[in-house]
């Protein structure tokens, strides 16, 4: 977590970030700087960011929006006031609607990024100048201080390179509070593919397995918003265990960075689980994360003590040698 202070100052009008980034200030400069980069972190996890205009002058205006899972949509504009490369750039930050006009009762406010190089490192310095202390516990009462401690905890992912940051590491699992989960894998092909293995059925079938000695007897696969899913497994030989299956519906569909549905066993009412996958590709690797939203912390730990992420890492390994791999592709 790069994130080291969070504070608001009632007297003065400010909201303070202060972050200690493993990277050498040129590199966090580049991705406070590229727009695709900055997708990467801005919005928390389950809002992911999307930059569609990108004037980085002074003057000029940067257009983003945050997508929730169930496809809401919370639009921003940054206009430059100040760009010193690499050093700081101070932005107008306003809460607009889909033509990009300001909304009313929303608070605007002049945030200036600091950066200095510390020690290896980059130390920033994030403060956010409000017009009036109703504003000021607006922002703070609809979750900015949690929401950029989460969207910054996905920053170092972004400063070092993918394969640096992710190679060899296998499905690593994150809890993120009580009912959020975080799981990452980094598999050695391009979105594309990686995209089309989620969502293709005889695809899936090849590598969504799980442990050896099962296989998947039928997928059903959903492919955009209100289509429903449906994956069945069952033991194979000697193995031992019932047949049992998960299904769902599709929320949302961005192909093909992301994808989000709901899950639950077949033929229950619930407990019910959202599933967020996103997929980012870098020199023909991709990142495949996947946030899951649990019902509550009960439901969270039973899951996750049944032994899922050891299935994922199989189901992955398999993903790269039956699907991703050269010889499996000619």
């Amino acid at each position: 977590m790069p994130v080291i202070d969070v504070a608001t100052d009632a007297e003065n009008l400010t909201m303070t970030v202060i972050a200690e980034l493993a990277a050498p200030l040129e590199r966090v400069w580049r991705a406070y700087s590229d727009p695709r980069q900055l997708e990467r972190f801005w919005g928390p996890p389950g809002w992911p960011a999307t930059f569609t205009d990108w004037d980085h002058t002074v003057g000029g205006r940067a257009i983003y929006h945050m997508t929730s899972p169930q496809g809401e949509r919370s639009s921003g504009s940054w206009e430059f006031l100040a760009i010193d490369a690499p050093h700081r750039f101070e932005v107008l930050d306003s809460f607009v609607d889909d033509s990009g006009q300001p909304l009313e009762g929303f608070p605007a406010m002049r945030m200036a990024f600091v950066f200095e190089a510390s020690g290896d490192g980059t130390r920033m310095v994030n403060t956010s100048y409000f017009s009036s202390a109703e504003a000021l516990e607006q922002v703070v009462a609809m979750g900015a201080i949690e929401g950029t401690k989460m969207a910054m905890s996905q920053l170092d992912a972004v400063l070092q390179d993918l394969r640096d940051y992710a190679q060899g590491k296998g499905t690593r699992v994150e809890l993120l509070d009580d009912t959020h989960v975080r799981i990452t894998r980094l598999v050695n092909g391009p979105r594309e593919l990686v995209w089309r293995a989620h969502h293709d059925a005889e695809l899936v079938k090849k590598w969504m397995l799980g442990p050896d000695g099962w296989e998947m007897t039928e997928s059903v696969v959903g492919t955009k918003p209100g289509d429903t899913y449906r994956n069945s497994w069952a033991p194979v030989g000697d193995t031992e265990g019932e047949p049992f299956g998960f299904e769902g519906e599709v929320l949302l569909v961005d192909a093909p960075r992301r994808a989000v549905t709901t899950e639950r066993m077949q033929g229950t009412k619930g407990p019910q689980t959202l599933n967020d996958l996103n997929l980012y590709e870098e020199d023909g690797a991709t990142l495949v994360t996947v946030l899951i939203e649990y019902p509550d912390k009960e439901t969270r730990d039973m899951i996750l003590a049944t032994g899922m992420a050891d299935g994922m890492e199989e189901s992955f390994a398999r993903l790269e040698r039956e699907v991703l791999s050269p010889s499996s592709c000619s």
